[in-house]
């Protein structure tokens, strides 16, 4: 009976059977513009990721396994805030890029990482070989040719990537004549999706999506980079956990302990870093952003230590905090958080400049 019934049983298909990609090119080409072929712009992604196939036809026909690190669509943005600025008059349909039912326009791009590691121990000042032995070791082992493979520089992270959303024209963004709005969005799971309301991120992403709206409408470009960098990159159950630390102290949640409750569960107050950051940005042939939706200082160094000006810094209007977060706003603003208004007193907080949010 038992041999009858692997007789009958369907084959095994292979594990790892050859993808078919017809019909999955870009949407949208993007680039090649010329940051592709300056040295340093871009180390972090392969510029050439949505066209693999075009470019190396030739390994993909004699059957090696080769496939894109970036696909490229088209897609229609439908958020509640976008409605509630067409019935406020903030914004208005144009029929292409925001239609009457508030339907937005969007292409959008989603990228994984894809690190050449030479470039990547320079851009983090370090030797490659250091690079690879911290890489080794702290993904437990799992990438022996780290260390034993000098010869193979590409290196693919198992880590989140990347999403691109880009109002009105494409080429708009590497047109240096046009005004570009961005905003560089570190994904928060319990807001952006779920509407949380004890930090300022969903409001703050729905802020720019809508600046990034009126600068497509007015002729220029907008971008928002989305990535996946949950809970300051400490994951959702630290976040989860400083939450509780924060409402149950003692004195209940205050500026001058945001900082302190977050390091004396994780060890440190905040795991993203951005110095491999720009590199999308470069990737979209971006020289200018006119508009920065963002109050992050180490967001805006990161980008204009690595060429690409930026121009006016846009915090969140004041009327979008939720009332939940004042705490959180004045801890970062006197911890060196960019603001036009007036700025909670430092040493009353006792927390030193540098820190990355927003």
């Amino acid at each position: 009976m038992r041999s009858i019934a692997r007789a009958r049983s369907p084959p095994r298909r292979s594990i790892r059977s050859k993808p078919d990609f017809t019909d999955t090119s870009p949407w949208h080409p993007i680039g090649p513009p010329p940051q592709w072929s300056e040295r340093d712009r871009i180390v972090s992604i392969d510029p050439f990721g949505a066209t693999v196939h075009e470019s190396f036809s030739d390994y993909y026909d004699q059957g090696y396994d080769i496939r894109p690190s970036i696909a490229i669509t088209k897609a229609h943005l439908q958020m509640p805030e976008i409605k509630e600025a067409m019935a406020a008059g903030r914004l208005e349909a144009d029929g292409t890029i925001l239609k009457e039912g508030g339907n937005c326009a969007v292409t959008k791009a989603a990228i994984a990482p894809c690190w050449y590691l030479p470039e990547v121990a320079k851009r983090f000042g370090t030797e490659e070989g250091e690079l690879r032995r911290i890489l080794f070791e702290q993904t437990g082992g799992m990438f022996p040719e780290l260390v034993t493979r000098g010869d193979l520089e590409v290196f693919l992270p198992p880590i989140g990537g990347k999403t691109v959303y880009i109002f009105g024209e494409v080429e708009k963004l590497s047109d240096e004549k046009s005004p570009v709005t961005a905003r560089v969005h570190d994904e928060c799971n319990g807001s952006d999706v779920f509407g949380s309301d004890i930090c300022t991120c969903r409001p703050y992403l729905a802020h720019a999506i809508e600046e990034c709206i009126k600068s497509a409408q007015e002729g220029g470009g907008g971008v928002i980079v989305y990535f996946r960098k949950e809970g300051r990159a400490l994951g959702e159950v630290t976040r989860f956990l400083v939450y509780n630390a924060r409402k149950r102290q003692v004195g209940g949640d205050r500026a001058e302990e945001y900082f302190a409750r977050t390091e004396c569960i994780a060890g440190v107050q905040d795991m993203r870093f951005q110095t491999l950051m720009p590199d999308v940005l470069h990737w979209l042939g971006i020289r200018r952003i006119d508009r920065f939706i963002s109050m992050s200082d180490m967001k805006h160094d990161a980008i204009v230590s690595s060429g690409i000006e930026i121009g006016e810094r846009v915090r969140i209007p004041p009327e979008l905090v939720p009332a939940d977060v004042q705490v959180e706003m004045d801890a970062k603003m006197a911890a060196g958080y960019y603001t036009d208004g007036e700025i909670p007193d430092e040493a009353e907080l006792g927390k030193p400049k540098g820190r990355s949010f927003g």
